[in-house]
């Protein structure tokens, strides 16, 4: 791509990926001087409404078609949510950069009126695990589409009494409320994030890196890789009851044999703080 062209941006079709995609247009616009493309791209996970995440496995069901663009150079920048991305990356690919973090809380959705749900809509075995404590008797559905889809589905079509969404994703969408809903947001020391939830990646060619890494914020990428690297030697990923949330001087954790617990990351270097997880659930 020589100075003069624009740079292509490679993403989901959903509201909410091309509202964070907007988000990194801006930001190329603003920082590189650059005209920006969008390229909105269906991907498996999105095709595949009826599937179970829990049973076909999330591992590259919302990246595998925007890394192709990149690796067939239809694309120079694929735009993710951090949290959907597999610890390594494909051969001559890298992540770039990530911009800075939203709010990272999961945030519990109720019908109005409804203090002791009986089912909860979600896929996520961290959420579900977390919660278990608060509604040990709930019964747990699995609940696909985009988050309006999934606001519908509870308020208007009462497929359950309420679901999980993360706070980034209402936050970008512009929803602070919905009729017939109530929102609670939930502390990380209740629900513990998923690593690299709120931040959007831009993965990019590794030739290309130093040129985009520009674009990233200093202290989400610090506190992304920390969660990354943690996820990468727990072998964690979507299917497991895995929440690794670092907020530059806490690292709070949560795994089924452990439950909740908080480490000072002053107390350890990196590689001191993977062996004492590891300790913790051996």
């Amino acid at each position: 791509m020589s100075d003069s062209s624009p740079c292509r941006l490679v993403t989901r079709k959903s509201p909410l990926a091309l509202k964070q995609a907007e988000t990194v247009a801006h930001l190329v616009e603003e920082k590189m001087g650059l005209k920006v493309d969008l390229i909105p791209m269906t991907t498996s996970g999105d095709q595949r409404l009826d599937w179970s995440l829990q049973k076909k496995g999330g591992k590259g069901l919302f990246t595998r078609e925007l890394e192709q663009a990149l690796l067939e150079k239809r694309a120079d920048i694929a735009v993710h949510s951090a949290k959907d991305m597999p610890t390594d990356s494909p051969s001559g690919l890298a992540l770039s950069a990530f911009l800075k973090r939203e709010d990272v809380r999961d945030v519990l959705v109720l019908r109005n009126g409804i203090n002791r749900p009986t089912s909860l809509a979600s896929g996520s075995p961290r959420r579900i695990s977390q919660l278990k404590t608060r509604f040990p008797e709930i019964k747990w559905l699995e609940l696909r589409g985009n988050v309006e889809t999934r606001l519908k589905k509870i308020a208007q079509e009462h497929q359950a009494d309420g679901t999980i969404l993360a706070a980034a994703g209402l936050h970008r969408l512009g929803i602070k409320s919905y009729p017939g809903l109530n929102f609670e947001y939930m502390q990380v020391s209740e629900v513990v994030p998923a690593a690299g939830q709120a931040a959007i990646a831009l993965q990019t060619r590794k030739s290309d890196r130093a040129k985009y890494s520009a674009l990233g914020h200093l202290e989400t990428e610090t506190a992304v890789g920390l969660e990354r690297s943690v996820l990468r030697s727990l072998g964690g990923g979507c299917l497991v009851a895995l929440g690794i949330y670092f907020n530059g001087r806490t690292l709070h954790f949560f795994h089924d044999q452990t439950g909740s617990i908080e480490l000072s990351v002053s107390d350890f270097g990196t590689g001191e703080l993977i062996a004492e997880l590891k300790k913790k659930i051996s």
